[in-house]
């Protein structure tokens, strides 16, 4: 057994990454000053126009405007030499000649397309995360964009939400992780270097819990579910240095996040002294008037800025109301000043001032590194489901194969949602990467059955059959077309839309060795169709390079090593479904009758007095943290250096991990905590610590983790957060369902 050096201390390796480094003083007090001249000479319309966003269409007319000093930032212009030029009327046209902020939704990749959020996610490699989003911010900043609204870093725990495809996932701490590694890659070492983009934290708060999973929908996320589960990923995001905020869609117990003083206020500027730029949503400072909250433009202008909204994004609202509610003494000078102040302190730590223009060519472009990287971020994102009997890898048994379903060459499909500059034509699908990468050892016969996710026509499903009966293995490749998920495209249902799982079900009947391959962007209800299929593999929306690299996977050349960031339910019926929840009274067992074994007749009493559904059980499809491998992985001998420690301390934790398989692979160790006894309930498990580990057929190794105490702290019962000393226990494994358990007691200092 060798022992590698795989100590992970969870505080600095992960939390604790900074995008833009450590202050200096100097700088800082430079820019403060630059800041406060600048602010000095302007009139209260150049101020108003700082904090205007537009969209604009019109070139014209944005350029009348932009000379005039009537607004701060624009999105959505992506031609190269239109930016040049508007930012040209703004530096030398404008009487004060401050730059704009050019900006755009760039969420997994401008135009070489990575793995949607989710996807990335399920890497559990923060590396990853972080060179997707800095190949992201080189190709875009050759545009002249200098700002995204990424990372979206609201915990969504449930899937009938469309927007849960550009999460992290479930959890807070893999949020933290995975969020702070964004902003990494987006602002690069420098937020003055030409190719780095500010990144933006979104939404703030709560907009994953919108309630029933609708878009836009109310949430009812008490304080301290909101710091113990929701807020953790903002803090973290602060800590890495992100250069703004925007607010959320959602109005949470009633107060919409635009005009939430409590957490833009209290929490975010005066507890976390956060001195960056916050920004509505597309128009979600007007849109407070639809909400029942604000009587007018006029009242939603007032209310955001004096809850801390710094810029309002296309609403208009700000400079068509604000003067008059400074006259009426409603807003104050000071709370417009502070807008101001962070709008201007955020250019000129871009360096705008002094390089307004793109600088970066535009061959960066689907630039050979870039695709490799992206290649390589599909690879570990793709999860193996299910694999009986070694179905997968495909052997040189296999000859001739059938290429089945709706998303087997679908190229625009394929990238998912959020990706306005992405173009089908640079997509490489599964079907043509097979072809080019294998066709040499495999007959390929191609059958779509079905001409798109939703289709239900069944006249090409009896070709589809015929191909299977001449191959040796089929692939089926089904999921949802990237208009089924994102943005204002939730679901209530999230079964396979169209005859997906009967074509399934035919294929199955033929008898072949069966794959299918899901590209979705959220996880679905597919029991079924697992049950179906020999072998699973899951991928989210996977971009540019999904094809080559599952036709990689299949073909063992890549061993998949990724893992659900998200709870698979079995029927909608059960969301939201998570791992980290609150236990109950009466928590479930294993042994609950369900709905089919019920004798008929049965005394009421007589199921079980269990927090439980009759009809599913209360057991996920497959749980957090779930993902196969060609190879197989043994745990042992978890150890830990103590197990009583004080609330200063450090918890440090050994185990040995052995690849007891055929191939070479990588395992995905996860350590998660109870704290068993609090004073207020705490959830049966959490994620503290993770580490990818890559083991040669037989190697062993030991992987340590070291965890300092004070992650464990929460929010308790008298709303103080810190540790509460007590008994503990922790497993670490491969997932969150199973794993090697040790006990541990924290005593006061």
């Amino acid at each position: 057994m060798k022992l590698t050096n795989t100590l992970f201390t969870v505080a600095v390796a992960a939390l604790s990454l900074t995008a833009c480094g450590t202050k200096n003083t100097n700088a800082d007090l430079e820019i403060e000053n630059k800041v406060e001249a600048l602010l000095d000479k302007m009139t209260l319309e150049e101020k108003l126009g700082q904090m205007n966003q537009l969209s604009p269409w019109d070139f014209d007319e944005l350029a009348g405007k932009v000379r005039k000093g009537e607004v701060g930032s624009i999105l959505n212009y992506t031609d190269s030499a239109l930016v040049n030029k508007i930012q040209r009327v703004a530096v030398e046209e404008s009487r004060l000649g401050i730059p704009l902020l050019v900006s755009r939704d760039v969420i997994h990749g401008y135009k070489t397309i990575f793995p949607i959020p989710l996807g990335q996610a399920a890497t559990f490699n923060p590396q990853i995360v972080e060179r997707g989003a800095r190949v992201a911010a080189v190709e875009a900043s050759a545009d002249g964009i200098r700002w995204t609204f990424a990372p979206m870093i609201d915990i969504s725990r449930d899937p009938r939400w469309g927007r849960i495809a550009e999460s992290c996932g479930e959890d807070p701490y893999l949020t933290s992780v995975m969020g702070t590694a964004m902003i990494k890659g987006f602002q690069g070492s420098s937020l003055n270097s030409p190719t780095s983009m500010a990144a933006c934290a979104k939404h703030f708060v709560a907009y994953g819990a919108s309630e029933g999973g609708k878009d836009y929908n109310s949430t009812f996320v008490p304080e301290r579910v909101l710091r113990n589960v929701y807020l953790p990923p903002f803090k973290a995001a602060v800590d890495a240095g992100c250069a703004t905020f925007m607010t959320s869609f959602n109005d949470n117990d009633g107060v919409p996040g635009t005009a939430n003083k409590f957490v833009l206020k209290d929490i975010l500027r005066d507890e976390w002294k956060f001195d960056g730029m916050v920004v509505t949503d597309w128009a979600s400072a007007a849109e407070m008037i639809n909400h029942g909250f604000c009587a007018d433009g006029k009242d939603a202008a007032e209310k955001s800025v004096n809850a801390g909204v710094d810029m309002d994004m296309v609403s208009e609202t700000f400079i068509k109301n604000l003067k008059r509610s400074l006259e009426e003494n409603v807003v104050s000078m000071q709370a417009i000043d502070n807008a101001v102040r962070n709008i201007l302190r955020l250019k000129f730590r871009m360096g705008l001032f002094d390089n307004p223009y793109i600088v970066t060519p535009q061959r960066v472009k689907y630039a050979e590194e870039h695709l490799k990287a992206a290649k390589e971020a599909v690879e570990q994102s793709v999860i193996l489901l299910k694999n009986s009997n070694g179905t997968l890898p495909l052997t040189d048994n296999v000859r001739t194969i059938a290429v089945v379903g709706p998303m087997a060459d679908a190229p625009y499909e394929q990238l998912g949602t959020w990706v306005f500059d992405g173009e089908k034509e640079h997509t490489v699908t599964p079907l043509k990467a097979i072809k080019e990468m294998y066709g040499d050892k495999v007959n390929v016969i191609f059958e779509p059955a079905l001409a798109y996710s939703r289709d239900k026509d069944r006249s090409g499903i009896v070709k589809a059959v015929s191909a299977a009966r001449r191959a040796d293995a089929v692939i089926v490749f089904v999921g949802e077309e990237s208009i089924l998920s994102g943005e204002a495209h939730s679901l209530a249902n999230l079964d396979l839309q169209g005859a997906q799982s009967e074509l399934i079900k035919s294929l199955s009947a033929v008898g072949k060795p069966l794959v299918t391959v899901v590209m979705a962007g959220r996880q679905l209800t597919i029991g079924k169709e697992v049950e179906a299929s020999d072998a699973v593999l899951y991928s989210f929306h996977p971009g540019t390079m999904g094809g080559p690299a599952i036709a990689d996977i299949l073909f063992g050349k890549v061993n998949p090593s990724a893992k659900t960031p998200v709870t698979f339910p079995r029927m909608t019926g059960q969301l939201p479904m998570y791992y980290a929840h609150n236990n109950t009274g009466r928590p479930a067992n294993p042994t609950e009758m369900l709905i089919d074994e019920i004798p008929v007749e049965a005394g009421q009493t007589s199921v079980g007095c269990r927090s439980f559904y009759l009809d599913a059980g209360d057991t996920p499809l497959f749980p957090f943290g779930y993902g196969l491998s060609y190879t197989t992985f043994e745990y042992s001998n978890l150890k830990l250096a103590s197990d009583m420690l004080t609330v200063g301390g450090e918890l440090l934790v050994t185990v040995d991990l052995k690849n007891t398989g055929r191939y070479d692979g990588v395992e995905v160790v996860q350590l998660y905590i109870q704290d068993k006894i609090g004073s207020v309930t705490r959830p049966v498990k959490e994620l503290k610590a993770f580490r990818r580990v890559a083991l040669k057929a037989g190697e062993s190794t030991v992987v340590s983790f070291s965890l300092p105490v004070s992650e464990l702290a929460f929010w308790g019962y008298d709303m103080t957060y810190g540790v509460e000393p007590g008994d503990f226990r922790l497993w670490v494994g491969t997932s969150s369902a199973e794993g090697l358990s040790a006990d541990f007691t924290v005593a006061a200092r």
